[in-house]
């Protein structure tokens, strides 16, 4: 779950050096740029452009090699990030933020680890409140294979949910939590939570449901299950 982003001048400097990239084709393969000639490219002296580069590269945000015709570089997958980000924030502003999304994706056992968390009080008591429904102790995991579903899913955490406030106990510290209310296969009531520190990566949904859905509807590893999305706190 991302917060606010804090956006620096260095921040910007950043995306505008990607999207420059971006649009000579370094986000879909290796390209061969001379400093000289990109320094030309964005007005930007060939020293600075030298300087850019290397930042974006400690930061990996690009890949990059040199050889004595120049450089490769390529957009690393933390660049995409970044550019995606941006750009799914910007829709958000100037088309609207959608009412729903719906997103498909394959059941696989995940590490076990969701009932523990769900089972927490201080998220379980807090999931009662503000979803309207006690959570069957587990999470269903949902592998998303396909680009179009990916893209909804990493739009979420530009989206504002129902959050669920991180808190300590005596042994340890939770995160916090942000939740989408959602309906699974047309027919059972849930939640898409999406949290702070979490082990999977972006192409992963984690349902929470007040029934064990796998029993309820059947499922098993491989099996695919549709999740409307409600961008909002009301269904």
């Amino acid at each position: 779950m991302r917060g606010e982003r804090i956006v620096s001048k260095e921040m910007i400097r950043d995306f505008m050096l990607l999207y420059a990239l971006a649009k000579m084709g370094a986000h879909n393969e290796p390209i061969r740029i001379s400093t000289t000639k990109f320094a030309e490219k964005i007005g930007a002296s060939q020293q600075s452009v030298s300087r850019y580069l290397v930042n974006l590269e400690k930061k990996g945000l690009v890949e990059r090699s040199i050889d004595r015709e120049g450089s490769l570089v390529k957009i690393s997958k933390a660049g995409e990030e970044l550019l995606r980000d941006v750009y799914l924030e910007l829709n958000a502003i100037f088309e609207g933020r959608p009412r729903l999304i719906v997103v498909e994706g394959e059941v696989f056992s995940g590490l076990g680890e969701g009932a523990y968390y769900v089972s927490q009080e201080g998220y379980r008591r807090q999931f009662i409140e503000k979803l309207g429904f006690d959570p069957y102790p587990g999470t269903l995991n949902l592998r998303i294979t396909d680009k179009r579903g990916i893209i909804m899913r990493t739009a979420l955490n530009v989206y504002p949910g129902i959050e669920i406030k991180g808190f300590r106990n005596k042994n340890r510290a939770f995160g916090p939590v942000k939740c989408f209310l959602a309906t699974i296969n047309d027919c059972e009531r849930g939640a898409v939570v999406l949290a702070e520190r979490s082990h999977y990566s972006e192409n992963v949904l984690e349902v929470i449901a007040p029934v064990y859905l796998r029993n309820k509807l059947g499922l098993k590893d491989g099996d695919k299950v549709k999740v409307e999305i409600f961008i909002g706190d009301k269904v």
